[in-house]
């Protein structure tokens, strides 16, 4: 049996902020940004916000979803890509085999370059955007 390549961890902002241009699939866990990261080999990250909860709630879904990265990634994930967790507020209560199934299908439409549509459109508009001249 092949011996997967290590998985990196992403450490700096620079490489979380690119992440967020790439492809995004929203599941109810979680949001999944992926990014072709130039040769790197295959990174992941993880980012949940305080309006998750506390420091404890917050620690727990980090662990949570670096378990199931380590586990899935190898597997599933793409090849030269950057891979970001964002956690969800409905995340930390949902059940760890649904978590499971929701990467697996996330993984799967990365893969297949089917992303869902950012929230909240487009905020930053360019001199003249939407105006008739």
């Amino acid at each position: 049996m092949t011996e997967a390549p290590p998985l990196a961890i992403l450490r700096k902002r620079a490489d979380f902020l690119a992440a967020n241009h790439g492809l995004r699939v929203a599941r109810p866990g979680f949001v999944l940004l992926t990014r072709p990261n130039g040769g790197e080999g295959m990174r992941f990250g993880i980012t949940v916000t305080k309006k998750i909860g506390n420091a404890v709630v917050r620690n727990r879904m980090k662990r949570r979803f670096r378990e199931l990265l380590r586990e899935q990634l190898p597997l599933a994930g793409l090849p030269g890509h950057d891979h970001v967790l964002i956690g969800r507020e409905g995340g930390i209560e949902r059940d760890y085999g649904d978590l499971r199934r929701e990467l697996a299908e996330a993984l799967a439409r990365a893969a297949a370059g089917k992303g869902d549509p950012r929230r909240g459109g487009n905020k930053r508009r360019g001199r003249g955007a939407g105006q008739s001249q």
